[in-house]
């Protein structure tokens, strides 16, 4: 037995009986359907191929062999097939997702709250640091994740919603008494739900526009984010004080903001326009007004408070009275509805304002969340003042939280444009030359953007991303151009976001805030909002621009001076981190990365994007979205407290000589393999990377224009390509040799268990490799045509695996992540069988395009773009 396959074995026996359950019960019924759908024909070839790729991991079984039995399918069985592994991951996915809420379930415990929770920190706080540093820490907490249209998400939404319904199907099944007629219902209910996964579509047909995108995220919204925001504050609540909470005013303030640039980001998309801008903020607000106005009418019919028992206080019979004066016949509706229950009565009267307000009924309507706020707050106080505290601070307490997070806009809707298109307006506009349509069209938005400010109020849309700010002149130029578009009306407030992106852009950016310092806009800003100012660092160009070691320690460099720059400037700086979903992108646990932030750089406030595929894997089950946010919440304010800070300082300093050689080596050998003449090409035809654009992904083109150069090409595809050649080569490429460089092991040993930043960048390193196969990704780079290019990735794979396995003293990869090793070693097999699917489609386009025929051509694009689709699902990564 070789040592892959010891480890499958392993991971299947380490799997927990439940999971193995859901898994082989989702199997077993994808093979009836397969069977019943495609004939036992098409069940019979995919056992083979999947006995066949688990074969080849133990040995007994070739390559050579697999390329031979997928070759021998015509084009649409070997679709078929591509489409069998691809819904399997789905459902796979789906029974981990279920392990994972019952793990959840089974770790709440209020005596010995789980790690990594907002009980354990308040706990950890309060006795190291005592009340007084707990208190303030809470009051200052912020977490502002803003969701973004990166096109990451392979699956279309009609598959997301598709898994949905087998995850409610699988849940009753499981919760159904054995052998009842409830299972036996749910049991063929889940099989109907599978049917119509298989039946789905995997591929979009149609380019989505910026509001499919807005939709798609609004589900999220609907379906968990809603709910589960107030739980989360409840959970804090009662951390601090568990015997009080439901029956005293909150002691945990709302510190969930979330913001959006779907629909607002331009940079690159010619097809978000200042129309699309207003739509997206038009379809955030109904959505939040229908829940607010659904949580406020479920709150008031439940409400049923007599007025002998529970009276009413002066001011909330002050606001009935001015509502009877107003509205005589609706509120005598109200007052028939519900007589002698004043609470009620203005709960439901703030349902039917609220209603108004969606609706635009301009006589009704609320003028903005402060007014139902002023409202609930009435009927919380008059009910406290009656001596009902559990109601007033119960279920009525969670609807504040909801107003006050969400307001009526639901998220702050931000502004994304590159600095160039800003100085080429500008250009035209001094030079008096008549504008061009993207002048116009920049002038349109700023326009739109004081629009919303004066429909929606000011934090619905007030903070404006400059992509590739390289000067305080490229801050200025916005405040100018806003000028420009309102010269005689009232200009728009603007918050302008400096979003440093590659490596020189990140040295430089103290000298660009030293310039910003002086732009009386920005001096304003600061004494209007209390000395407050935010900056973007960009983790996806500066990783593809210096590689991922170096990216890792310049973007701790410039977090630690922009940290001591803003000490010096007595500015209350927030970093916002522009992180994507792949490791080769900033991404990984949004918590375990804030523990390695530069001391002073987070203080209580932490803003981080969240992208395609990571908002349905954070926002789609309730449980996990609420675990998610309890884990950035404890991160926040643990990386706050004066221990980790000092601990991470003490480390930086001990390891800085040994990082610095690491983090030269490393992108010494990172440009040298870029920078090599035809690269470019190369890695066009090992890899399905100008096909991904026929995946149709999202609204936003992959390239910045037509060029055809790496620097043109945007992170996303870059990354995604090479995730599918199973080289993930932007998560560890140039850190063996980076490694390498520095022969004390013993000391690289020691910088990886005391400095966090130094295991972060090693852990995620280590994922990237685990998920990387030697010997299929050899077979894609052998497509290029370039054994000496093929050589260098190769060994450097080599290299750096070798050295990770040393430094962090690991038999294995992931060895002290078991969860995570299991489910790699169980997946890497199922995923080989598309990736020899896509071998057979890429190699056939890249080596003999002109022999073949249309039809065929179609074909093997379709099967291409499939297996993408199954490689994405299997390794749970695109870009």
């Amino acid at each position: 037995m070789t040592a892959v396959s010891a480890e499958r074995d392993s991971a299947r026996q380490e799997m927990p009986d439940q999971l193995r359950s859901d898994v082989r019960l989702l199997g077993e019924m994808l093979g009836t359907v397969l069977a019943e759908s495609g004939g036992k024909d098409l069940l019979a070839d995919v056992e083979r191929l999947r006995h066949a790729v688990i074969g080849a991991r133990d040995g007994s079984v070739t390559g050579e062999e697999i390329t031979a039995l997928v070759a021998s399918w015509p084009l649409e069985r070997a679709k078929q097939v591509a489409r069998a592994f691809t819904v399997y991951f789905h459902l796979a996915n789906l029974a981990e997702e279920h392990h994972r809420m019952r793990s959840l379930r089974e770790r709440d415990d209020a005596d010995n709250p789980p790690r990594e929770s907002l009980a354990a920190a308040v706990r950890h706080i309060r006795d190291g640091y005592g009340e007084d540093r707990l208190r303030e820490l809470v009051a200052g907490m912020e977490f502002h994740p803003v969701l973004t249209a990166h096109p990451t998400e392979a699956r279309r939404r009609a598959v997301s919603t598709s898994i949905l319904r087998v995850s409610e199907q699988l849940e009753r099944f499981r919760g159904a008494h054995p052998g009842s007629s409830a299972e036996a219902e749910a049991h063929r209910r889940l099989m109907e739900e599978i049917d119509l996964l298989w039946r789905t579509s995997q591929l979009r047909y149609t380019k989505l526009d910026p509001l499919d995108e807005v939709r798609t995220a609004m589900a999220a919204f609907d379906e968990t984010i809603f709910r589960v925001v107030p739980e989360i504050y409840r959970a804090l609540d009662t951390a601090i004080d568990p015997d009080g909470t439901g029956r005293r005013p909150s002691l945990a303030k709302p510190f969930v903001r979330y913001g959006s640039w779907i629909g607002g980001d331009r940079d690159g998309n010619p097809f978000v326009t200042h129309e699309i801008t207003r739509e997206a903020i038009a379809i955030q607000s109904e959505h939040v007004l229908l829940a607010l106005e659904n949580a406020c009418g479920r709150i008031a019919r439940t409400l049923t408070a007599y007025g002998n028992l529970t009276p009413a206080g002066e001011d909330l019979r002050d606001t009935l009275a001015t509502a009877q004066a107003g509205y005589p016949r609706l509120m005598s509706e109200i007052v028939k509805r519900s007589p002698n229950e004043p609470h009620r009565q203005l709960l439901l009267f703030a349902t039917e304002r609220l209603r108004a307000t969606r609706e635009r009924d301009a006589d009704l309507a609320y003028p903005g969340p402060e007014a139902l706020l002023a409202d609930l707050r009435t009927v919380q106080e008059s009910l406290a003042a009656a001596g009902a505290v559990r109601q007033a601070y119960g279920e009525l307490q969670h609807l504040v939280w909801q107003a006050e997070t969400f307001g009526f806009h639901l998220a702050e809707l931000e502004i994304r444009q590159h600095s160039d298109v800003h100085a080429k307006a500008l250009e035209e506009l001094r030079a008096g030359a008549e504008p061009s349509e993207r002048t116009r069209e920049v002038l349109a938005t700023l326009r739109v953007v004081a629009w919303i400010q004066e429909r929606f109020g000011v934090d619905a849309c007030r903070r404006y991303v400059v992509s590739f700010t390289r000067s305080a002149a490229d801050v200025a130029a916005v405040y100018e151009l806003a000028s420009h578009a309102l010269p005689t009306g009232k200009a728009p407030v603007l918050d302008v976001v400096p979003l440093f992106e590659t490596g020189a852009d990140l040295d430089a950016s103290p000298g660009v805030l030293d310039g910003m310092l002086e732009l009386p806009d920005v001096r304003r800003r600061l004494d209007e909002t209390g000395r407050r100012l935010e900056i973007m660092l960009g983790y996806s160009d500066s990783a593809k621009d210096v590689g991922p070691v170096s990216a890792t320690l310049r973007l701790y460099d410039a977090q630690s001076r922009l940290a001591e720059w803003a000490r010096r400037n007595d500015v209350r700086l927030t970093l916002f981190h522009g992180r994507g979903g792949s490791l080769g992108r900033g991404g990984g646990p949004a918590n375990r990365a804030l523990l390695a932030q530069a001391p002073g750089s987070v203080a209580g406030r932490f803003k981080v994007t969240e992208q395609g595929e990571v908002i349905f894997a954070r926002y789609g089950q309730p449980a996990i979205a609420r675990r998610h946010i309890e884990q950035v919440g404890h991160a926040v304010l643990m990386a706050s407290t004066a221990t980790v800070e000092e601990r991470a300082e003490a480390a930086a300093a001990r390891f800085r000589v040994v990082a610095d050689r690491i983090a030269e080596a490393a992108h010494t050998a990172y440009r040298k393999l870029i920078d090599t003449e035809g690269f470019a090409e190369w890695f066009s035809r090992v890899s399905p990377l100008e096909e991904l654009g026929e995946l149709r992904l999202g609204s936003r083109p992959s390239r910045r224009s037509a060029a055809r150069g790496l620097d043109d090409l945007r992170a996303i595809p870059w990354v995604f390509a090479w995730t599918q050649t199973r080289v993930n080569l932007p998560g560890w490429y140039g850190l063996g040799s980076g490694l390498a460089a520095v022969e004390d092991l013993d000391e690289l040993h020691a910088a990886y268990v005391e400095w966090p930043l130094f295991a972060s960048l090693l852990d995620n390193a280590e994922m990237s490799l685990a998920k990387t196969d030697r010997t299929i990704a050899e077979r894609y780079l052998a497509l290029g045509d370039r054994p000496e290019l093929t050589e260098r990735v190769l060994a450097e794979y080599d290299r750096t695996r070798d050295l990770v396995l040393k430094v962090t003293r690991h038999e294995r990869l992931l060895e002290n992540r078991s969860v995570l090793s299991r489910a790699v070693d169980l997946r890497n097999p199922y995923v080989d069988a598309l990736s020899h699917l896509q071998l057979r489609a890429l190699a056939a386009l890249r080596t003999e395009p002109e022999r073949l025929s249309e039809e065929d051509q179609h074909h093997l694009e379709r099967l291409l773009l499939l297996s993408v689709n199954g490689v994405a699902a299997g390794l749970q990564n695109t870009g």
